[in-house]
Order: C-alpha cells, then sequence, then structure tokens
C-alpha cells in the first residue's frame, strides 16, 4: 500500500526548507539565530559586490587577486554559514561590525597575495 505523507516527505518540498535552518539550539535562540544569519548572509553577499565592483577597475593581475579573494570569501561564507550553533551566531555575529572583513584580511592566502613583492609594487603598497 502506498503510503501519501512518505510520497509527500519525498516530493521535494517542505522538508528541504527546514534543513537550510537546522541548528542546535533553544527554540528562542534558534529562532534569533536564524535572523542573525540571514543578516550575516546579506554581509557576505555586500562584501562580494564590493570586490566584483573593484574589479571593473583593475588590471588583469590585480583581477586575478581579487578572485582569489572571492573564492576566500566564498569559502568563509561556507563555514561560517555552516555552523549549526545558534549561540555561535547570537555571540559572534550579532552585531555585524567588520568580522567579514577580518575573516578575509586574517587568512593566510590573503596575506600571501597581499604582501607579496610585486602585489606591493602594482598597488603602491611598498614599504
Amino acid at each position: 500500500m502506498d503510503n501519501p505523507i512518505a510520497k509527500w516527505e519525498d516530493d521535494g518540498g517542505s522538508p528541504v526548507q527546514f534543513a537550510e535552518h537546522r541548528m542546535i539550539g533553544t527554540v528562542n535562540q534558534i529562532a534569533w539565530a536564524v535572523q542573525i544569519k540571514s543578516q550575516v548572509d546579506a554581509e557576505f553577499d555586500r562584501v562580494r559586490k564590493v570586490l566584483e565592483h573593484a574589479m571593473r577597475k583593475q588590471s588583469p593581475r590585480d583581477i586575478s587577486d581579487i578572485e582569489s579573494i572571492i573564492r576566500i570569501l566564498e569559502e568563509k561564507r561556507a563555514e561560517v554559514m555552516g555552523n549549526e550553533q545558534a549561540g555561535y551566531f547570537i555571540h559572534d555575529w550579532q552585531e555585524l561590525r567588520s568580522q567579514v572583513r577580518e575573516l578575509i584580511v586574517g587568512d593566510s592566502r590573503y596575506k600571501a597575495i597581499k604582501f607579496r613583492p610585486e602585489s606591493r609594487e602594482s598597488n603602491g603598497d611598498g614599504p
């Protein structure tokens, strides 16, 4: 006999939406964290748009560097957004300041791009 509920659960509807917000915490913490998480995602989007806008004015070498920075940004986004602890978002992301920028600047790959000798010559960041 066909189970209509099992059929509905496999049709790609609601359960997928709920999986996006699977978090660990109390009901109130989760509700709060989901709101914060959407703001954090929007901040990652904002930073990406700034980087993409900056690419339009750069040399091909600098464009390559910015593309690398965008890859770092997206890896950091996946890491942050993949955290299932409601408390993490409440504690670390409740007030958006410069956390996204700090994540990127603190990454060793970013430092390698920014502080290599040929990079300093092309962008005026020399000693």
